[in-house]
């Protein structure tokens, strides 16, 4: 599997009443990491011809971060089957290594022409693959 990194830095923006960082936020994160590590793999032509929609998003809330600490985010496809790719993403305290979130997301590939649902072929599963 191919792992994708990124940090992130929090900022005032992102905390919540409580000052830690808000539930949307780190949904919203999962997101753009996936989105990234899919434009930074696949070639124009794929991307062209694919897209990704979310059918489930599970995220599990271990620690709280706050303003200025610096996220260590992770990513990569555990499994694909069918028209489905489970999509793995862990963030962590990059001074503790504390794990803050884990996410388990199902994203459904379409045709990006037609929008229908299509089977996640050997070509897109080996662009996730060491």
């Amino acid at each position: 599997m191919k792992v994708y990194h990124k940090t992130i830095t929090v900022t005032a923006d992102d905390l919540d009443d409580l000052n830690h960082v808000n539930n949307v936020r780190y949904l919203q994160w999962v997101q753009d990491i996936s989105k990234e590590h899919w434009q930074a793999s696949a070639s124009k032509e794929v991307q062209e011809n694919h897209m990704w929609v979310v059918s489930t998003h599970f995220l599990e809330y271990k620690a709280a971060a706050i303003l200025d600490d610096i996220i260590k985010v992770k990513t990569y496809i555990k499994k694909s089957e069918g028209a489905i790719s489970v999509r793995i993403v862990e963030m962590r305290n990059s001074l503790t290594n504390k794990i803050i979130l884990k996410a388990k997301t199902e994203w459904c590939l379409l045709n990006s022409k037609s929008l229908r649902p299509i089977r996640v072929s050997e070509e897109i599963k080996n662009i996730f693959i060491d």
